[in-house]
């Protein structure tokens, strides 16, 4: 596994290293010690699959509050996603800053998303999965989300015809810091 920084601090692009043969290839996804080893949290309590009829389809952008923030690695198994995350980290020097990635079922490329970000994507074709593996345990109780579109952090989402996104998703108010 090739980890690249990202330009927010201890957020990583996660790329596979494919051994190619005639078959096709093998790679590792996931390695405690890889992760470990790059001082990142290797602890997977949960799996998720998120599937997306339709290209346009916008999820996001969630978080967990402490105690039970979460850290992410996010895969496209299936069809294509901009992937984005936010760092909501008042102590950090890239507070309020985001990076997209594109996440596909070609590149294989992961995002390691730490505790402390707001995480969501948008799906760029239709049938699009997406694997997570979390490091925590979902609690509804602490489930919170920033609006996709908030002025405060600027997102340049590729351009949909037809944007799908849930209520909830659309009608978090703007950002306060």
């Amino acid at each position: 596994m090739k980890f690249v920084h990202t330009k927010l601090r201890g957020a990583y692009k996660i790329e596979i290293e494919a051994h190619r043969d005639e078959r096709g290839f093998f790679a590792r996804s996931w390695c405690e010690k890889e992760l470990a080893d790059h001082g990142l949290n290797a602890c997977v309590k949960q799996c998720n699959i998120s599937f997306n009829n339709s290209k346009g389809t916008l999820r996001g952008m969630h978080y967990q509050a402490e105690p039970h923030a979460e850290v992410k690695i996010v895969r496209c198994t299936k069809g294509s996603i901009y992937d984005v995350i936010i760092d909501l980290r008042k102590d950090s020097d890239t507070y309020k800053q985001y990076y997209g990635a594109e996440l596909s079922d070609t590149n294989h490329s992961m995002l390691y998303v730490p505790e402390g970000f707001a995480h969501g994507f948008q799906t760029l074709t239709d049938k699009a999965e997406v694997l997570y593996y979390m490091a925590h345990q979902y609690v509804a109780d602490a489930a919170r989300g920033v609006r996709w579109n908030d002025p405060a952090f600027g997102i340049e989402w590729p351009q949909e015809k037809q944007r799908i996104i849930s209520t909830r998703d659309a009608q978090y108010p703007d950002y306060s810091s």
